[in-house]
């Protein structure tokens, strides 16, 4: 097995430029067959190969974004969806490009056709692909090593992976001693710390290496820190510089420029439907159309957020609580806002008045982030930036993702930032918006993401 790892990425690679060449000749084809011949000044073949080639490249990059190449790592699903969410982007980018170069407009047709040929071609090829994959690598025998935490979400989210992972042992620090649990590792291909102190851990870590066996450790949140700090070289040790101050000065002036630059257009553009969507929910049952609370932004400062009223006029006569799997607060006209994820339109006057950004941390309500911290008492280090109508949170997990995890995904977001990540971001947004389990909520005995209606 361990030898056969060695190949993946070979493996992974070679799929990856199958599939990609596969598109790449059908577009071709179809550039040649059906468009050439439309251009009133063809170009010479180095310009038609500079076409082509600019295709593949956009391609390239689409399918790299969203996850496309991933044949052997993500769900079956998950690799068809972003392959055809990336096919989607580089064709419209193709036809944008050959109304561009014939300086009028051609008909999309032949885009259309090549597309569905584009699709049979990747469901065979992925399918393939997967069957290979399960033939070489069976899922790895792991041993999950715990602590405090229980780890039943833990097996949870692994057990959803069977064709990559199975835990076969578990090992709980309270109950084996230190020696034992090492000398378990060498006896599974994997080891899953899961959230154990730092001292074990890099005991364990330490031995994990000398067996060369893989190890996938949940991180902490001075983990998180380390990993976004600058690895600087005054004298002969090494040595990790963090900041901790947030955005600097530069980043925060593209940041907002990239805010208004596309909010601005965006809200002009949305105009007729926000007037739409208002009528409906007026019409509905009387109530207002924007539904408004105080939510928390960079250095704990409160502001209102503004969205599409979604749930009934009294929907929180029994307190704050978010929403629930199948609440029954929601509307029917908010059910559908909700799935298409129009009722937060209206945050784009948040960002273009400065409450907010496009992408940061979700802004959470000043009593429920009280109650987190009362838990997690570093649940305020995400308001080193300001809030975000999306996040790494939104992209990486789930709106029922528990707070600790939100926050480490936060951290991560806050301690790696760039400007290209916030457009890596929002590209990525577009992909989670059709996905079910980022818009799923909080479990029906629930009041936040924390709180049981019991306790």
């Amino acid at each position: 097995m361990k030898k056969r790892e060695r190949f993946k990425r070979v493996i992974n690679f070679f799929e990856g430029f199958v599939i990609l060449a596969i598109h790449v000749l059908i577009f071709a084809y179809v550039w040649y067959g059906c468009y050439v011949k439309q251009l009133e000044n063809p170009f010479s073949r180095r310009g038609d190969w500079a076409v082509i080639g600019l295709y593949g490249l956009t391609l390239f990059l689409f399918t790299n974004l969203y996850g496309g190449f991933k044949i052997g790592y993500l769900r079956l699903m998950d690799v068809l969806y972003s392959q055809i969410l990336a096919l989607v982007g580089a064709n419209v980018f193709a036809y944008l490009q050959i109304v561009i170069v014939s300086r009028h407009y051609l008909s999309a047709t032949p885009l259309l056709m090549m597309s569905l040929g584009q699709v049979a071609a990747m469901l065979l090829w992925v399918f393939i692909c997967k069957l290979i994959y399960a033939a070489l690598y069976p899922p790895r025998q792991m041993l999950l090593v715990c602590h405090d935490r229980v780890p039943d979400d833990m097996i949870a989210k692994m057990s959803s992976r069977q064709d990559k992972y199975e835990i076969c042992d578990i090992a709980d620090l309270n109950e084996e001693p230190l020696d034992s649990v090492c000398d378990m590792v060498e006896n599974y291909e994997a080891v899953l710390i899961y959230d154990i102190p730092a001292y074990e851990r890099n005991i364990i870590l330490k031995r994990c290496f000398a067996e060369s066996v893989r190890t996938y450790v949940t991180p902490k949140i001075s983990d998180i820190l380390l990993r976004g700090s600058d690895n600087i070289h005054l004298f002969d040790t090494p040595l990790y510089l963090s900041r901790n101050k947030g955005l600097s000065g530069d980043q925060i002036i593209f940041k907002r420029l990239l805010d208004l630059a596309i909010c601005i257009p965006v809200a002009i553009i949305l105009m007729p439907m926000f007037l739409i969507i208002a009528l409906m929910i007026k019409l509905y049952d009387g109530g207002p159309v924007l539904y408004h609370q105080p939510r928390l932004t960079i250095d704990n400062k409160v502001f209102n957020i503004y969205k599409f009223r979604s749930m009934c006029i009294d929907s929180e006569k029994n307190g704050a609580q978010l929403a629930k799997k199948n609440d029954d607060r929601v509307t029917p006209i908010g059910r559908v806002l909700r799935a298409l994820h129009f009722d937060e339109f209206p945050q784009l006057i948040n960002i273009i008045k400065g409450d907010m950004s496009l992408v940061g941390p979700r802004p959470e309500r000043p009593i429920i982030a009280q109650q987190y911290k009362e838990v997690i008492p570093e649940f305020d280090f995400r308001l080193k930036v300001k809030a975000g109508l999306t996040g790494y949170a939104q992209v990486y997990g789930k709106y029922n993702t528990t707070p600790y995890d939100k926050l480490k995904l936060d951290l991560t977001y806050i301690e790696n930032y760039s400007f290209w990540l916030d457009v890596k971001l929002l590209l990525l947004t577009i992909k989670i918006l059709f996905q079910k389990d980022n818009t799923e909520g909080i479990d029906a005995n629930q009041i936040t993401a924390m709180k049981r209606r019991d306790e």
